[in-house]
């Protein structure tokens, strides 16, 4: 869209809506921003439209008549690969569609990477600072053990020493 606003902006001047300004204009030396959106995960795989089958099927689990009736469960499959995606996280077909669709590139980033894999480096990142932090904790569990067994000893009658 942003493409489309400096396009407009280039070729009108001023776009204006209802007398106010839509557009105000950069000041000299600033770099323009031609696509916003996620910053993490940016180097995933573009997908392309034709090698995607889409079905839409109705979903399952909880909500009762209004999850069962309708058919909200997007399910794609990547022609050649064979990985298929089913997503049924909302009731909007909209939003799963889309949400299909981030899993998908995440999962063919990872069978065309493997290792090298945005999705398995974050992966891994975070099992790393998981194992971190329960070390941590259990050091720390560990050195008041030892400070409870330290005081227990030194309150012991016929252990003090001049």
């Amino acid at each position: 869209m942003s493409r489309l606003v400096s396009f407009i902006s280039g070729m009108y001047g001023r776009v204006t809506w209802r007398g106010l300004p839509l557009l105000t204009p950069l000041p000299p030396g600033l770099p323009r921003v031609l696509a916003a959106g996620k910053k993490d995960l940016v180097d995933l795989p573009v997908l392309n439209e034709d090698e995607l089958e889409e079905q839409f099927v109705r979903g399952s689990g909880p909500g009762g008549q209004a999850t069962n009736k309708t058919s909200n469960c997007v399910v794609l499959k990547h022609i050649p690969t064979g990985i298929v995606v089913k997503c049924h996280q909302t009731r909007s077909v909209d939003i799963n569609r889309k949400r299909a669709r981030d899993i998908m590139r995440e999962k063919l980033d990872v069978v065309y990477k493997g290792e090298l894999s945005e999705v398995v480096l974050k992966k891994k990142e975070a099992e790393l600072r998981k194992h971190e932090k329960r070390k941590k904790a259990n050091d720390n569990l560990e050195r008041k053990r030892q400070f409870k067994e330290a005081l227990a000893a030194d309150s012991k009658p016929g252990s003090d020493i001049v």
